[in-house]
C-alpha cells in the first residue's frame, strides 16, 4: 500500500512518515529505505544532512540517495545493486525532487553555479514518481510520499516560483489519486483524507495529537 502525505513546513510530516514507514516494515517483516532527496550546494547543506541522518539513527533505515529521476533507483536493482523492491520506501520528498528537476544547476566559470529553468521537468516527474509507485506496488512493497503544499497560499510570486507551485501542485493531486492512502498533516494533526484510520501508525510518542478521518467527499477527490 502507498501512501501520500502532504501539509504546510515544519509541522511533523517527516516524523509521522517516518513511523508510519517504520512500523509498516516491522509488521509486515519488510526492509526500511530512506531515500534521500537533497543534493548539497554548500556546507549548510552538508551540515543539514549529517543533522538528518544522525535523527534518524537506530530507525532502521537504510539510505538511498536519488536526488533526480526517481526511476533511478529501479535501474540501481536492475543492474545488481541490492536494493529489495519489495520492502518499504520512505521518499522525502517530492518538493526536493522537483526542485533539483525544475531547476538543475551547472558549475560555471569561475566561480558559482548557473541555474536554468527546465519546464519539461513537471511532466517527466510525475510519470516518474507514477511509475516508481506503481512499480513497487507491484513488487509487493510500499512508498511513503511526503510533499509540501505550498501552493494553497495567495501570495505573488515570481514566474519560475509560480511554474514550481503548479508543477508541485499537478504532482501532489496525480500521486493523490494513485496513492491507496492520503494523510494531510495540519498543526500536528493528522487528517486521513483515503485509506483506513486502523493502518496509521502506533502513537508511541505524542507527536501527532490526532487523527481525524474525512467524511467529505468533495476534498477526497481534490
Amino acid at each position: 500500500m502507498n501512501t501520500f502525505i502532504s501539509g504546510g513546513c515544519k509541522n511533523g510530516k517527516s516524523y509521522y512518515a517516518q513511523r508510519l514507514a517504520q512500523d509498516t516494515a516491522e509488521r509486515e517483516s519488510r526492509p526500511l529505505y530512506y531515500i534521500a532527496t537533497m543534493i548539497p550546494r554548500d556546507e549548510e547543506d552538508r551540515a543539514r544532512i549529517r543533522r538528518h541522518l544522525a535523527e534518524r539513527e537506530g530507525w532502521g533505515f537504510e539510505t538511498i540517495e536519488q536526488g533526480t529521476n526517481i526511476t533511478g533507483i529501479l535501474d540501481r536493482q536492475e543492474a545488481g545493486e541490492d536494493i529489495d523492491m519489495g520492502g518499504v520506501f520512505l521518499l522525502d520528498s517530492v518538493t526536493a525532487i522537483m526542485e533539483n528537476e525544475m531547476f538543475p544547476r551547472k558549475p560555471k566559470g569561475g566561480a558559482g553555479e548557473e541555474i536554468r529553468t527546465d519546464l519539461r521537468a513537471p511532466e517527466r516527474v510525475k510519470g516518474e514518481m507514477l511509475h516508481f509507485a506503481g512499480a513497487i506496488r507491484e513488487a509487493g512493497g510500499a512508498v511513503v510520499f511526503v510533499s509540501d503544499g505550498i501552493y494553497g497560499d495567495g501570495g505573488e510570486y515570481s514566474s519560475s516560483t509560480e511554474e514550481y507551485r503548479k508543477a508541485l501542485a499537478g504532482v501532489d493531486i496525480a500521486l493523490a489519486e494513485d496513492c491507496e492512502r492520503v494523510v494531510e498533516i495540519s498543526y500536528g494533526t493528522a487528517e486521513l483524507w483515503k485509506g483506513r484510520a486502523s493502518e496509521q501508525p502506533q502513537n508511541r510518542e505524542p507527536a501527532i495529537s490526532k487523527l481525524r478521518r474525512s467524511g467529505t467527499p468533495e476534498r477526497e477527490n481534490r
